[in-house]
């Protein structure tokens, strides 16, 4: 048995997205938009509405699977201006649509400094034992560059997220989850971050977004 703490971080939904304006548009009378702006909703709620499968997936299965240090959260999710934040923590409208105006660019300082500072502040936390693994995309700089130079070698990610689109990505956790099996890992560092597309997954995950409703501003 793995006897190591797990964490996972969590990539961002789209703020800037048709789904986004759902809820961040004046006058949006959705449930989720009501309760947005009246006193804020988690942030993990907010982000799987806006992502669907693909965050879904990454919430649960960080849920699932995490085992963190005393005092640490599971989870965290990566933002583009307030650095990490525990998918339980409330937002309010006003907060998510800064969020909004930023842009995560390894290169631009707004997203950087709150989220080296997170990352410093996270390493401090945790103990030599735990594990830091990105559900996220590897194949560009914007988290990958940031993270390995604060955790360095620590910093795992799913080895079959190669090659997979996010869809696929989301489908392939819910179905770890369902069959209570981890996926595998490998370090980051020094890894092929680009691979061949690997089969679709069958049907009845794909059904699982098919049978979503279509949401109401």
């Amino acid at each position: 048995m793995n006897s190591r703490h797990r964490i996972f971080l969590l990539s961002p939904a789209n703020l800037a997205g048709i789904r986004a304006n759902y809820v961040l548009r004046a006058g949006a009378e959705s449930e989720l938009a009501c309760r947005l702006r009246r006193d804020g909703v988690p942030l993990g709620e907010l982000f799987t509405f806006l992502s669907s499968l693909y965050f879904r997936g990454k919430l649960a299965y960080a849920k699932a699977f995490s085992a963190p240090p005393p005092g640490v959260c599971g989870s965290y999710v990566i933002t583009a201006t307030t650095g990490l934040l525990d998918p339980e923590k409330i937002v309010t409208c006003e907060q998510v649509r800064e969020m909004a105006t930023g842009r995560i660019d390894a290169d631009d300082d707004r997203y950087r400094a709150p989220f080296d500072l997170a990352c410093r502040s996270l390493f401090e936390q945790i103990q030599d034992s735990c594990d830091i693994v990105l559900l996220g995309s590897i194949a560009t700089s914007k988290y990958v560059d940031p993270l390995l130079k604060v955790f360095g070698e620590r910093l795992l990610f799913p080895i079959e997220f190669v090659g997979r689109g996010d869809m696929s990505r989301g489908g392939l956790m819910l179905r770890a989850v369902d069959a209570r099996t981890e996926l595998m890992y490998a370090p980051i560092l020094n890894a092929t971050r680009h691979g061949a597309r690997p089969p679709k997954l069958s049907p009845s995950v794909q059904s699982r977004t098919s049978s979503k409703t279509r949401p109401t501003s």
